[in-house]
């Protein structure tokens, strides 16, 4: 059976049909375009049981994404951890914490590398030479990393206020950097104008339905780990809004397969209190979300005009979930708190979807007893900015006895002290 039997793109409001092509939105109504299957054929070559001799990673589930004829996997993505959380679990009062870590993902160590991976797949099958993305870091990461592997050339488009660790992420791989004097809105349009022009392959641009189903394989996963059970609760990043609803479309997808037995899920957003308009507008009841001009340290998060937005506004109300936001001190304070709790250290964002859960655990939107999922989506290691204030170097001592234990003593002294005030 070929692939494009099984798979099209369609109108997410209107319904009309595009086929497979390079294209991210309707032009009858200009609303975006997502990748469409045909369940009842795809029950007939998908099963479960055939996982068993497959690797664990992101390829595994080839028959539920959009890939072409004879494809062949390029590369490991995929197959991250799902943490059972001990200690943080136990200091909010919980009992079935987990903590879904992409921040170990390969190549490049963010969940941007799944779907890049789906995006390149679809490069490949239309024939572009050079791809590139509108990128707030990870996903420039992504493209530049998996375009060397791969054989593409590869030219991504920046904020120029990127994390300096993240620039260079993107660098390493040999990729054309360009940076805008702007934020990652003006990146974007700029990027929609170059797609057209150069007859390139963006991923988030004219391949964006083919890219976003790769965050699938996260949801796919989780279900898997939990033995095919689906969490109560998921609490998840939000930046353009897509991850959100490609999660809900894999657990959607997992019980149309009867891979899974249906239950609610309660979706939860997290933002960035100076990024936060997903947020805003589920709090304010808005019909639609007001966009806003970024500023946080949360800048893989930074999208004041998020695309899924509406989309990820009503999954969270239909969910019966909420949406909530943290401001930058709590975000620094969260990644601490993770990397002494579990030993994960997480970016800027995974301190945003910890803070939020702490909350949403203090406000009783979500109950002790609940299953529950933090999303961490990418590596602490991108952005030490952020928190290097916070761990200032210590006065070295001399190599002699005498002076590490006059260290120690100083030290417990120091602790003592702390202790007592």
């Amino acid at each position: 059976m070929s692939p494009d039997s099984l798979y099209q793109l369609r109108c997410r409001e209107c319904g009309k049909t595009w086929g497979n092509v390079p294209r991210s939105f309707c032009e009858d109504c200009f609303s975006p375009l997502e990748v469409a299957y045909d369940y009842d054929a795809l029950k007939k070559i998908a099963r479960r049981e055939n996982l068993s001799s497959r690797s664990f990673n992101m390829w595994r589930y080839s028959e539920l994404l959009p890939l072409g004829e004879g494809f062949t996997p390029p590369t490991a993505t995929g197959g991250t951890p799902l943490v059972l959380s001990h200690k943080l679990a136990a200091q909010w009062g919980i009992k079935n914490l987990y903590l879904k870590n992409d921040a170990v993902c390969f190549p490049s160590l963010s969940f941007k590398d799944r779907v890049v991976g789906t995006a390149l797949a679809a490069a490949r099958r239309f024939g572009f030479e050079t791809v590139g993305c509108s990128s707030t870091g990870n996903l420039a990461n992504a493209v530049a990393a998996q375009a060397a592997q791969q054989g593409f050339d590869a030219c991504v488009f920046i904020p120029a206020d990127l994390e300096p660790a993240k620039v260079l992420n993107t660098a390493v791989y040999g990729a054309r950097i360009v940076r805008i004097n702007g934020n990652y809105d003006h990146v974007n349009r700029l990027c929609a104008q170059i797609a057209d022009r150069f007859q390139w392959g963006l991923v988030n641009v004219n391949l964006r339905p083919y890219y976003s189903e790769g965050s699938k394989t996260h949801g796919y996963e989780i279900a898997e780990q939990l033995g095919w059970r689906l969490p109560d609760n998921v609490v998840v990043p939000m930046a353009g809004g897509s991850l959100i609803t490609k999660i809900a479309k894999a657990f959607k997808e997992l019980v149309t397969l009867g891979w899974v037995n249906d239950k609610p899920v309660k979706f939860f957003g997290a933002q960035a209190t100076g990024c936060s308009p997903i947020s805003d507008g589920v709090k304010r009841n808005l019909a639609r979300f007001e966009p806003q001009k970024p500023n946080t340290i949360a800048r893989s998060l930074a999208i004041g005009n998020p695309a899924d937005g509406p989309f990820a506004m009503k999954l969270i109300r239909d969910s019966g979930g909420w949406a909530e936001d943290v401001s930058d001190p709590e975000i620094v304070d969260a990644i601490q708190l993770l990397a002494e709790t579990e030993g994960i250290f997480t970016e800027t964002a995974g301190g945003v979807t910890v803070g939020v859960t702490r909350k949403l655990f203090a406000q009783n939107r979500i109950k002790p007893e609940e299953t529950t999922v933090i999303c961490i989506t990418g590596n602490g290691l991108k952005t030490t900015d952020a928190i290097a204030a916070e761990f200032p170097a210590t006065e070295a001592i001399a190599p002699r006895l005498e002076a590490f234990e006059a260290y120690l003593d100083a030290q417990l002294g120091a602790t003592a002290a702390g202790a007592k005030t």
